[in-house]
Protein backbone atom coordinates (compact mmCIF):
# COMPACT_ATOMS: atom_id res chain seq x y z
CA UNK A 1 0.00 0.00 0.00
CA UNK A 2 1.24 3.46 -0.85
CA UNK A 3 2.16 5.32 2.33
CA UNK A 4 1.13 8.86 3.19
CA UNK A 5 2.60 10.98 5.90
CA UNK A 6 0.42 10.51 8.97
CA UNK A 7 -0.74 14.09 8.97
CA UNK A 8 -3.94 16.00 8.48
CA UNK A 9 -4.46 19.60 7.52
CA UNK A 10 -5.60 20.29 11.08
CA UNK A 11 -4.94 19.29 14.67
CA UNK A 12 -6.78 16.50 16.45
CA UNK A 13 -7.92 19.04 19.04
CA UNK A 14 -9.85 20.84 16.28
CA UNK A 15 -12.26 17.91 16.03
CA UNK A 16 -13.87 16.87 19.34
CA UNK A 17 -16.22 14.53 17.48
CA UNK A 18 -13.32 12.33 16.39
CA UNK A 19 -12.30 11.29 19.90
CA UNK A 20 -13.71 8.14 21.47
CA UNK A 21 -14.67 8.28 25.17
CA UNK A 22 -11.42 6.51 26.05
CA UNK A 23 -9.39 9.08 24.13
CA UNK A 24 -8.59 6.85 21.16
CA UNK A 25 -9.21 8.00 17.61
CA UNK A 26 -12.53 7.31 15.91
CA UNK A 27 -11.85 6.50 12.27
CA UNK A 28 -14.65 8.51 10.73
CA UNK A 29 -15.06 7.80 7.00
CA UNK A 30 -18.58 9.10 6.45
CA UNK A 31 -17.91 12.72 5.56
CA UNK A 32 -19.91 12.30 2.35
CA UNK A 33 -23.01 11.96 4.52
CA UNK A 34 -22.09 14.70 6.98
CA UNK A 35 -18.83 16.28 8.05
CA UNK A 36 -17.58 16.51 11.60
CA UNK A 37 -17.50 20.04 13.01
CA UNK A 38 -14.34 21.90 13.96
CA UNK A 39 -14.16 23.45 17.40
CA UNK A 40 -14.40 26.97 15.98
CA UNK A 41 -17.80 26.17 14.46
CA UNK A 42 -18.99 24.53 17.68
CA UNK A 43 -17.85 27.58 19.65
CA UNK A 44 -19.57 29.97 17.22
CA UNK A 45 -22.85 28.06 17.41
CA UNK A 46 -22.66 27.87 21.21
CA UNK A 47 -22.07 31.60 21.49
CA UNK A 48 -24.78 32.44 18.95
CA UNK A 49 -27.43 30.37 20.70
CA UNK A 50 -26.24 31.56 24.12
CA UNK A 51 -24.78 34.90 25.12
CA UNK A 52 -25.29 36.53 21.70
CA UNK A 53 -28.75 35.19 20.96
CA UNK A 54 -31.55 37.37 19.63
CA UNK A 55 -33.76 37.38 16.58
CA UNK A 56 -32.79 39.19 13.39
CA UNK A 57 -34.02 41.87 11.01
CA UNK A 58 -36.88 43.40 12.99
CA UNK A 59 -35.50 44.08 16.44
CA UNK A 60 -34.67 47.68 17.32
CA UNK A 61 -32.44 46.70 20.23
CA UNK A 62 -28.67 46.36 20.04
CA UNK A 63 -28.32 42.61 20.30
CA UNK A 64 -30.85 42.02 17.52
CA UNK A 65 -28.97 44.47 15.31
CA UNK A 66 -25.70 42.67 16.06
CA UNK A 67 -27.21 39.27 15.28
CA UNK A 68 -28.61 40.66 12.04
CA UNK A 69 -25.13 41.85 11.09
CA UNK A 70 -23.74 38.38 11.84
CA UNK A 71 -26.50 36.64 9.89
CA UNK A 72 -26.05 38.81 6.81
CA UNK A 73 -22.26 38.55 7.13
CA UNK A 74 -22.70 34.78 6.76
CA UNK A 75 -24.60 35.37 3.52
CA UNK A 76 -21.74 37.52 2.23
CA UNK A 77 -19.24 34.80 3.16
CA UNK A 78 -21.21 32.17 1.23
CA UNK A 79 -21.50 34.54 -1.71
CA UNK A 80 -17.78 35.25 -1.62
CA UNK A 81 -16.94 31.55 -1.52
CA UNK A 82 -19.07 30.97 -4.64
CA UNK A 83 -18.02 34.13 -6.47
CA UNK A 84 -21.59 35.45 -6.30
CA UNK A 85 -23.30 38.62 -5.13
CA UNK A 86 -24.91 38.42 -1.71
CA UNK A 87 -28.30 39.24 -3.23
CA UNK A 88 -28.07 36.02 -5.24
CA UNK A 89 -27.80 33.77 -2.16
CA UNK A 90 -30.93 32.35 -0.57
CA UNK A 91 -30.54 30.53 2.72
CA UNK A 92 -32.39 27.20 2.74
CA UNK A 93 -32.47 24.15 5.02
CA UNK A 94 -30.04 22.47 2.63
CA UNK A 95 -29.58 21.42 -0.98
CA UNK A 96 -32.77 19.35 -0.96
CA UNK A 97 -34.90 22.35 -0.05
CA UNK A 98 -33.00 24.51 -2.52
CA UNK A 99 -33.75 22.15 -5.41
CA UNK A 100 -37.40 21.92 -4.37
CA UNK A 101 -37.53 25.71 -4.21
CA UNK A 102 -36.29 25.98 -7.80
CA UNK A 103 -38.68 23.28 -8.98
CA UNK A 104 -41.73 24.81 -7.30
CA UNK A 105 -41.03 28.43 -8.24
CA UNK A 106 -38.97 28.73 -11.39
CA UNK A 107 -40.13 25.31 -12.58
CA UNK A 108 -43.85 25.94 -12.16
CA UNK A 109 -43.54 29.37 -13.74
CA UNK A 110 -41.48 28.31 -16.73
CA UNK A 111 -42.05 24.64 -17.55
CA UNK A 112 -45.10 23.14 -19.22
CA UNK A 113 -46.26 19.95 -20.92
CA UNK A 114 -43.94 19.13 -23.81
CA UNK A 115 -40.87 20.59 -22.12
CA UNK A 116 -38.07 18.27 -21.06
CA UNK A 117 -35.58 18.10 -18.18
CA UNK A 118 -32.27 16.23 -18.45
CA UNK A 119 -30.87 14.49 -15.36
CA UNK A 120 -28.17 11.81 -15.10
CA UNK A 121 -28.01 8.23 -13.89
CA UNK A 122 -25.87 9.14 -10.86
CA UNK A 123 -28.10 11.80 -9.31
CA UNK A 124 -28.98 11.86 -5.63
CA UNK A 125 -32.68 11.37 -4.94
CA UNK A 126 -32.92 15.06 -4.04
CA UNK A 127 -32.11 15.88 -7.67
CA UNK A 128 -34.60 13.35 -9.04
CA UNK A 129 -37.78 13.36 -6.95
CA UNK A 130 -38.48 17.14 -7.06
CA UNK A 131 -38.48 16.98 -10.85
CA UNK A 132 -40.73 13.92 -10.83
CA UNK A 133 -43.18 15.78 -8.59
CA UNK A 134 -43.03 18.72 -10.97
CA UNK A 135 -43.63 16.39 -13.92
CA UNK A 136 -46.81 15.09 -12.23
CA UNK A 137 -48.09 18.65 -11.96
CA UNK A 138 -47.01 20.01 -15.34
CA UNK A 139 -46.62 17.09 -17.75
CA UNK A 140 -42.94 17.73 -18.45
CA UNK A 141 -40.77 14.78 -19.48
CA UNK A 142 -37.56 13.66 -17.79
CA UNK A 143 -34.61 12.23 -19.70
CA UNK A 144 -31.68 10.41 -18.08
CA UNK A 145 -28.13 10.83 -19.33
CA UNK A 146 -26.07 7.61 -19.13
CA UNK A 147 -22.61 7.21 -17.60
CA UNK A 148 -19.24 6.35 -19.04
CA UNK A 149 -17.57 3.06 -18.14
CA UNK A 150 -15.69 4.67 -15.24
CA UNK A 151 -18.75 6.40 -13.79
CA UNK A 152 -18.61 9.88 -15.28
CA UNK A 153 -21.70 11.63 -16.64
CA UNK A 154 -21.44 10.96 -20.37
CA UNK A 155 -21.54 14.47 -21.81
CA UNK A 156 -21.07 13.12 -25.33
CA UNK A 157 -24.37 11.31 -24.84
CA UNK A 158 -25.88 14.44 -23.31
CA UNK A 159 -24.91 16.40 -26.39
CA UNK A 160 -26.74 13.89 -28.58
CA UNK A 161 -29.79 13.87 -26.32
CA UNK A 162 -30.31 17.60 -25.85
CA UNK A 163 -32.87 19.35 -28.03
CA UNK A 164 -34.71 22.64 -28.08
CA UNK A 165 -37.43 21.01 -25.99
CA UNK A 166 -35.05 20.77 -23.02
CA UNK A 167 -35.57 23.71 -20.70
CA UNK A 168 -33.45 22.53 -17.77
CA UNK A 169 -30.39 20.38 -17.16
CA UNK A 170 -29.84 19.35 -13.51
CA UNK A 171 -26.64 17.48 -12.66
CA UNK A 172 -24.42 16.65 -9.70
CA UNK A 173 -21.02 18.37 -9.60
CA UNK A 174 -19.45 15.46 -7.70
CA UNK A 175 -21.20 12.10 -7.34
CA UNK A 176 -21.96 11.20 -3.73
CA UNK A 177 -21.42 7.52 -4.61
CA UNK A 178 -18.66 7.43 -7.21
CA UNK A 179 -16.78 10.65 -6.49
CA UNK A 180 -16.71 11.40 -10.22
CA UNK A 181 -16.35 15.08 -11.06
CA UNK A 182 -18.53 16.69 -13.70
CA UNK A 183 -16.98 18.83 -16.43
CA UNK A 184 -19.22 21.73 -15.45
CA UNK A 185 -18.05 24.21 -18.12
CA UNK A 186 -18.90 21.75 -20.88
CA UNK A 187 -22.23 20.82 -19.27
CA UNK A 188 -23.12 24.52 -19.05
CA UNK A 189 -22.16 25.09 -22.68
CA UNK A 190 -24.29 22.14 -23.80
CA UNK A 191 -27.31 23.30 -21.81
CA UNK A 192 -27.06 26.90 -22.91
CA UNK A 193 -26.45 25.76 -26.47
CA UNK A 194 -30.06 24.54 -26.70
CA UNK A 195 -31.47 27.41 -24.64
CA UNK A 196 -31.83 25.42 -21.40
CA UNK A 197 -31.00 26.56 -17.89
CA UNK A 198 -28.66 24.46 -15.77
CA UNK A 199 -28.77 23.59 -12.07
CA UNK A 200 -25.73 22.05 -10.38
CA UNK A 201 -25.92 20.09 -7.12
CA UNK A 202 -22.71 21.09 -5.36
CA UNK A 203 -23.11 19.19 -2.07
CA UNK A 204 -20.00 17.06 -2.56
CA UNK A 205 -18.07 19.71 -4.51
CA UNK A 206 -18.18 22.77 -2.29
CA UNK A 207 -16.25 21.13 0.61
CA UNK A 208 -13.29 20.30 -1.62
CA UNK A 209 -13.31 22.21 -4.92
CA UNK A 210 -13.13 25.89 -5.74
CA UNK A 211 -16.44 26.97 -7.23
CA UNK A 212 -16.91 30.25 -9.11
CA UNK A 213 -20.52 30.38 -10.26
CA UNK A 214 -19.91 33.44 -12.42
CA UNK A 215 -16.97 31.90 -14.24
CA UNK A 216 -18.91 28.65 -14.66
CA UNK A 217 -22.01 30.59 -15.82
CA UNK A 218 -24.37 28.22 -14.02
CA UNK A 219 -27.95 29.38 -13.57
CA UNK A 220 -28.56 27.64 -10.23
CA UNK A 221 -26.13 26.12 -7.74
CA UNK A 222 -27.04 24.45 -4.43
CA UNK A 223 -25.21 22.99 -1.44
CA UNK A 224 -25.74 21.91 2.18
CA UNK A 225 -23.84 23.45 5.07
CA UNK A 226 -23.41 20.27 7.12
CA UNK A 227 -21.19 18.72 4.45
CA UNK A 228 -19.01 21.86 4.58
CA UNK A 229 -18.12 21.32 8.26
CA UNK A 230 -21.03 23.56 9.27
CA UNK A 231 -24.30 22.92 11.11
CA UNK A 232 -27.24 20.91 9.86
CA UNK A 233 -30.44 22.67 8.83
CA UNK A 234 -28.72 25.31 6.70
CA UNK A 235 -27.70 25.45 3.07
CA UNK A 236 -27.85 27.81 0.16
CA UNK A 237 -29.27 28.37 -3.28
CA UNK A 238 -27.39 30.53 -5.73
CA UNK A 239 -29.43 31.79 -8.66
CA UNK A 240 -28.59 34.41 -11.23
CA UNK A 241 -30.09 37.72 -10.14
CA UNK A 242 -32.40 38.03 -13.13
CA UNK A 243 -33.79 34.55 -12.50
CA UNK A 244 -34.22 35.08 -8.78
CA UNK A 245 -35.96 38.42 -9.30
CA UNK A 246 -38.49 36.80 -11.66
CA UNK A 247 -39.25 33.78 -9.46
CA UNK A 248 -42.51 33.92 -7.49
CA UNK A 249 -42.58 33.33 -3.73
CA UNK A 250 -42.57 29.75 -2.54
CA UNK A 251 -43.74 29.96 1.08
CA UNK A 252 -45.71 32.78 2.66
CA UNK A 253 -45.27 34.33 6.08
CA UNK A 254 -43.20 36.81 7.95
CA UNK A 255 -39.95 38.28 6.62
CA UNK A 256 -40.79 37.67 2.95
CA UNK A 257 -43.35 40.44 2.62
CA UNK A 258 -43.34 44.11 1.74
CA UNK A 259 -46.86 44.98 2.85
CA UNK A 260 -49.77 42.76 3.87
CA UNK A 261 -53.45 43.64 3.77
CA UNK A 262 -56.58 41.59 3.25
CA UNK A 263 -56.90 43.33 -0.10
CA UNK A 264 -53.60 41.89 -1.21
CA UNK A 265 -49.92 41.43 -0.35
CA UNK A 266 -46.73 42.66 -1.93
CA UNK A 267 -43.46 40.83 -1.44
CA UNK A 268 -39.92 41.65 -0.46
CA UNK A 269 -37.21 41.53 -3.11
CA UNK A 270 -34.97 38.49 -3.48
CA UNK A 271 -33.43 36.83 -1.57
CA UNK A 272 -35.69 37.74 1.39
CA UNK A 273 -38.77 36.82 -0.68
CA UNK A 274 -37.70 33.17 -0.37
CA UNK A 275 -36.89 33.18 3.36
CA UNK A 276 -40.29 33.12 5.03
CA UNK A 277 -40.43 33.02 8.81
CA UNK A 278 -37.71 33.27 11.40
CA UNK A 279 -34.56 31.99 9.70
CA UNK A 280 -31.97 29.52 10.91
CA UNK A 281 -30.01 32.30 12.61
CA UNK A 282 -27.60 30.23 14.66
CA UNK A 283 -27.01 27.75 11.83
CA UNK A 284 -26.26 30.52 9.32
CA UNK A 285 -23.70 32.06 11.66
CA UNK A 286 -22.12 28.64 12.12
CA UNK A 287 -22.03 28.18 8.35
CA UNK A 288 -20.25 31.49 7.96
CA UNK A 289 -17.56 30.35 10.38
CA UNK A 290 -17.29 27.03 8.53
CA UNK A 291 -16.71 28.94 5.29
CA UNK A 292 -13.92 30.89 6.99
CA UNK A 293 -12.44 27.67 8.32
CA UNK A 294 -12.40 25.90 4.96
CA UNK A 295 -11.01 28.91 3.14
CA UNK A 296 -8.34 29.20 5.81
CA UNK A 297 -7.24 25.63 5.12
CA UNK A 298 -7.42 26.21 1.37
CA UNK A 299 -9.66 24.22 -0.94
CA UNK A 300 -6.72 23.26 -3.14
CA UNK A 301 -4.96 21.81 -0.10
CA UNK A 302 -8.11 19.96 1.02
CA UNK A 303 -8.65 18.49 -2.43
CA UNK A 304 -5.02 17.41 -2.78
CA UNK A 305 -5.07 15.81 0.66
CA UNK A 306 -8.28 13.89 0.00
CA UNK A 307 -7.14 12.86 -3.47
CA UNK A 308 -4.02 11.30 -1.98
CA UNK A 309 -6.11 9.40 0.57
CA UNK A 310 -8.49 8.16 -2.13
CA UNK A 311 -5.57 6.96 -4.23
CA UNK A 312 -4.04 5.13 -1.27
CA UNK A 313 -7.35 3.54 -0.31
CA UNK A 314 -8.09 2.36 -3.85
CA UNK A 315 -4.62 0.86 -4.19
CA UNK A 316 -5.01 -0.95 -0.88
CA UNK A 317 -8.47 -2.29 -1.71
CA UNK A 318 -7.24 -3.63 -5.05
CA UNK A 319 -5.07 -6.05 -3.09
CA UNK A 320 -8.23 -7.89 -2.01
CA UNK A 321 -9.47 -10.15 -4.79
CA UNK A 322 -12.98 -10.11 -3.35
CA UNK A 323 -13.30 -6.32 -3.53
CA UNK A 324 -14.94 -4.61 -6.50
CA UNK A 325 -14.31 -0.88 -6.80
CA UNK A 326 -16.63 1.63 -8.44
CA UNK A 327 -15.96 5.03 -9.94
CA UNK A 328 -12.88 6.67 -11.45
CA UNK A 329 -9.40 6.48 -9.99
CA UNK A 330 -9.36 10.26 -9.56
CA UNK A 331 -12.58 10.29 -7.53
CA UNK A 332 -12.99 13.33 -5.31
CA UNK A 333 -12.96 12.28 -1.67
CA UNK A 334 -15.04 9.10 -2.07
CA UNK A 335 -14.37 5.38 -2.51
CA UNK A 336 -17.33 3.04 -3.10
CA UNK A 337 -16.94 -0.72 -3.24
CA UNK A 338 -18.52 -4.10 -2.57
CA UNK A 339 -17.03 -7.32 -1.20
CA UNK A 340 -18.07 -10.56 -2.83
CA UNK A 341 -20.26 -12.57 -0.46
CA UNK A 342 -20.50 -9.79 2.14
CA UNK A 343 -23.44 -7.39 2.34
CA UNK A 344 -22.31 -3.78 2.88
CA UNK A 345 -24.41 -3.59 6.04
CA UNK A 346 -22.52 -6.56 7.52
CA UNK A 347 -19.24 -4.94 6.59
CA UNK A 348 -20.35 -1.69 8.20
CA UNK A 349 -21.24 -3.51 11.43
CA UNK A 350 -17.89 -5.27 11.65
CA UNK A 351 -15.99 -2.08 10.83
CA UNK A 352 -17.90 -0.31 13.59
CA UNK A 353 -16.54 -2.91 16.03
CA UNK A 354 -13.07 -1.88 14.78
CA UNK A 355 -13.78 1.80 15.40
CA UNK A 356 -14.29 2.61 11.72
CA UNK A 357 -17.40 4.42 10.46
CA UNK A 358 -18.42 4.02 6.83
CA UNK A 359 -21.72 4.39 4.98
CA UNK A 360 -23.45 1.25 3.72
CA UNK A 361 -26.55 1.29 1.56
CA UNK A 362 -27.91 2.86 -1.60
CA UNK A 363 -26.76 6.37 -0.62
CA UNK A 364 -30.03 7.93 -1.83
CA UNK A 365 -29.07 6.89 -5.34
CA UNK A 366 -31.18 3.82 -6.06
CA UNK A 367 -31.23 4.29 -9.86
CA UNK A 368 -27.42 4.30 -9.79
CA UNK A 369 -27.37 1.11 -7.70
CA UNK A 370 -29.59 -0.56 -10.29
CA UNK A 371 -27.24 0.63 -13.02
CA UNK A 372 -24.24 -0.80 -11.13
CA UNK A 373 -26.07 -4.09 -10.61
CA UNK A 374 -25.83 -4.06 -6.83
CA UNK A 375 -28.40 -3.40 -4.09
CA UNK A 376 -25.94 -1.30 -2.09
CA UNK A 377 -22.29 -0.36 -1.76
CA UNK A 378 -19.91 0.37 1.07
CA UNK A 379 -18.63 3.94 0.91
CA UNK A 380 -15.59 5.44 2.58
CA UNK A 381 -15.55 9.22 2.25
CA UNK A 382 -12.78 11.49 3.42
CA UNK A 383 -12.47 14.92 4.96
CA UNK A 384 -9.77 17.36 5.95
CA UNK A 385 -9.34 15.54 9.29
CA UNK A 386 -8.54 12.09 7.87
CA UNK A 387 -5.08 10.59 7.50
CA UNK A 388 -3.39 7.31 6.60
CA UNK A 389 -4.33 5.78 9.96
CA UNK A 390 -7.97 5.87 8.85
CA UNK A 391 -7.13 4.04 5.62
CA UNK A 392 -5.09 1.50 7.56
CA UNK A 393 -7.96 0.91 10.00
CA UNK A 394 -10.35 0.42 7.06
CA UNK A 395 -8.02 -2.14 5.50
CA UNK A 396 -7.62 -4.01 8.80
CA UNK A 397 -11.36 -4.13 9.22
CA UNK A 398 -11.89 -5.48 5.71
CA UNK A 399 -9.24 -8.15 6.29
CA UNK A 400 -11.04 -9.20 9.48
CA UNK A 401 -14.37 -9.26 7.65
CA UNK A 402 -12.96 -11.56 4.98
CA UNK A 403 -11.64 -13.90 7.65
CA UNK A 404 -15.07 -13.98 9.32
CA UNK A 405 -16.85 -14.70 6.05
CA UNK A 406 -14.05 -16.80 4.60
Amino acid sequence: MTTLAATTLTQASDWPGLANPDGTRWHYLDTGATAQKPQVVIDAVTRAIGVDYATVHRGVYTRSAEMTLGFEAARRKVAGMLGAHEGEIVFTRGATEAINLVAQTWGLANLKAGDRVLLSMLEHHSNIVPWQLLAQRTGIAIDVCPLTADGQIDLDAAERMLTGAHKLVALGHVSNVLGSVLDVPRAVALAHGVGAKILIDGCQAVPRLKVDVKALDVDFYVFSGHKLYGPTGIGALYAKAELLDAMPPWQGGGAMIDRVSFAGTTFAPAPQRFEAGTPAIVEAIGLGVAVDFVQGLGLDAIHAHETALVRTAREALREFNAVRLFGPDDAAGIVSFVIEGVHPHDLGTILDEEGVAIRAGHHCAQPLMEHLGVPATARASFGAYNDESDVAALVRGIARTLRIFG
